[in-house]
């Protein structure tokens, strides 16, 4: 079965230092690249992260820092996996609240101006927790009745995730073989960032998810307390996050002069 694409979709998985989006770096990024004709590629770089891996976190994915010491830094591959990326939307397992996020960071602190105004993102993870409720492996195993070797390695995974989508559209009649379907599917709510700092309301507002302005609208906010705007961009949010917040000041300030 093939995915019925419009355009290309990266299947792609990390493992990292951690869990934290603004301070943990990649260490192994595997990308397959599925064309809407069925052509597929792929690629794993491994990632000197600049930092120690924590002993436990290479208990997980097995990548020590003695394996990654030789390795190019992500500035160093920045553009050639930006460049793997920027005509496709995007899939992953769990990829929405992690993967995407943290890619976004490293890309931007490598000064490539990452965004995803013309592209979706498929979260497989989301659709078998809505349908099932497991985890990559147990999902593999229901999906494709196989064992999945290679597990917390990222190119066992994103091969993993990618076969484990084709299957869940196959069993399910309610679940469209469509990207755009399959983002909205897969989709909890709606934010404007990555990290959920700022969502949409029900006018498709941004609004504050945090905080004392929790539920005001971001414009409102900017205008009448103008010094919060400075606090937000010097403290420890993501660099999406505020690529996000000084757009929608931009606009606003745009609108005015309109």
């Amino acid at each position: 079965m093939n995915l019925n694409l419009t355009k290309p979709i990266c299947f792609f998985d990390l493992e990292t230092t951690g869990v934290n989006i603004t301070t943990d770096r990649i260490v192994e990024i595997a990308i397959l690249k599925v064309h809407p004709n069925g052509k597929e590629e792929s690629k794993t770089w491994l990632v000197n992260p600049e930092m120690v891996i924590p002993k436990e976190v290479v208990a997980i994915h097995g990548i020590t820092n003695e394996a990654v010491a030789d390795k190019p830094t992500f500035k160093e591959v920045a553009k050639e996996i930006y460049n793997m990326i920027k005509d496709s939307d995007l899939g992953g397992f769990n990829s929405n609240r992690f993967d995407i996020p943290l890619l976004a960071e490293e890309l931007l602190r490598a000064e490539v101006d990452f965004d995803m105004k013309n592209r979706v993102a498929v979260d497989v993870q989301t659709i078998f927790h809505k349908m099932e409720q497991r985890t990559l492996s147990a999902a593999y195993k229901f999906y494709c009745n196989a064992e999945l070797e290679g597990a917390h390695g990222a190119e066992a995974d994103t091969r993993a995730t990618f076969e484990v989508l084709k299957a869940q559209i196959a069993k399910y009649d309610e679940i469209e073989n469509d990207t755009k379907f399959l983002a909205e599917f897969s989709s909890r709510k709606q934010f404007a960032d990555f990290a959920g700092f700022i969502v949409y309301n029900k006018k498709g507002e941004e609004c504050f998810s945090f905080g004392k302005h929790k539920g005001k609208l971001v414009t409102e906010v900017l205008e009448s307390e103008p010094g919060y705007f400075g606090w937000l961009l010097n403290a420890d949010f993501p660099l999406y996050t505020k690529k996000v917040l000084t757009a929608i000041k931009l606009r606003s300030f745009n609108n005015k002069l309109g």
